[in-house]
């Protein structure tokens, strides 16, 4: 039932690919080949309701935790939820901003996994989708895998993406911001915070205090699922956790995204990425601790 469940979920989400498909054509991109928005875009966007764009699809497991997460972690504008046909007929409308999952295939992930993203979009008379003002895309799963994967992260991501904007408003000039790698420049205070990892999120060397401190002689814990969703939900003070998206069995040649977020601020402090090979496998890297605690 499952094998068959999840046939009919890869044939509605093709048909979506061929309205919503972003083509992106490097992973650090935070932004796809939609415009940056202007000043006046970013205040005006202040202004508008999001809307959240829905799968038209009774079975979506992806509807119910987005559902969730925006009433309850949503607090930059008023919010609603639409379908994909009402999004097609309001996304000119520059009264509106959408959140839009989309999915995208890089080039160069010899893998062929589709990479899902959360768009936040701003509405605009525009003959294309790709057009409209794009604030952020945010890399949030593999399409294929368990949706329970991302669905307690699925909250800190949308954090992260009100206070991009809010990033953005301060200073709009700062055209580096269209990058995930901009957030790099964030790493030295990483040290002095707590970081909280799942353990299949790391590389298997990695996955032992032992061998953690090892290369981070820092405050990194090894903890559950469980752990890590309640500092989400409670907002630790100087806390990180790591979203991670890597392909379902780790396939050589695929794409590993890795991104420790602040769970007071919803800052991302450090932001990297990966080839899949037999030295590098699917989860945060030997090199990545030694990167981070260098400072």
């Amino acid at each position: 039932m499952r094998s068959i469940l999840y046939i009919y979920l890869n044939n509605i989400i093709m048909n979506r690919l061929i309205i919503f498909l972003t083509l992106i054509t490097s992973a650090s991109i935070l932004y796809s080949q939609s415009p940056f928005p202007e000043p006046e875009e970013v205040e005006r966007f202040y202004n508008t309701k999001t809307l959240v764009v829905l799968e038209d699809d009774m079975f979506s497991e992806y509807n119910v935790f987005i559902k969730n997460a925006v009433n309850e972690y949503w607090e930059i504008t008023g919010h609603d939820f639409i379908s994909e046909k009402e999004f097609d007929q309001k996304r000119k409308n520059p009264a509106y901003s959408f959140i839009v999952l989309t999915a995208t295939r890089f080039d160069r992930d010899k893998s062929g996994a589709f990479l899902n993203f959360i768009n936040l979009l701003l509405g605009k008379d525009v003959g294309r989708i790709e057009e409209m003002p794009e604030f952020c895309a945010v890399p949030l799963s593999i399409q294929g895998a368990d949706d329970t994967e991302y669905s307690y992260k699925l909250g800190m991501v949308l954090r992260f993406m009100q206070a991009h904007v809010e990033h953005i408003r301060e200073d709009p000039t700062l055209k580096g911001k269209k990058y995930l790698k901009y957030y790099n420049k964030f790493i030295p205070e990483a040290l002095n915070k707590t970081i909280l990892i799942s353990e299949n999120d790391l590389v298997p060397e990695l996955r032992t205090s032992e061998a953690v401190d090892k290369y981070y002689p820092h405050n990194l814990k090894i903890v559950s699922d469980d752990e890590v969703d309640e500092a989400i939900r409670n907002r630790y003070e100087n806390t990180l956790v790591l979203h991670k998206v890597g392909p379902v069995r780790a396939e050589k040649g695929g794409l590993c995204f890795k991104m420790l977020l602040g769970t007071d601020d919803a800052r991302m402090y450090f932001y990297g990425e990966h080839r899949i090979t037999e030295r590098k496998s699917n989860g945060l890297l030997v090199n990545d601790l030694k990167r981070i605690g260098r400072f």
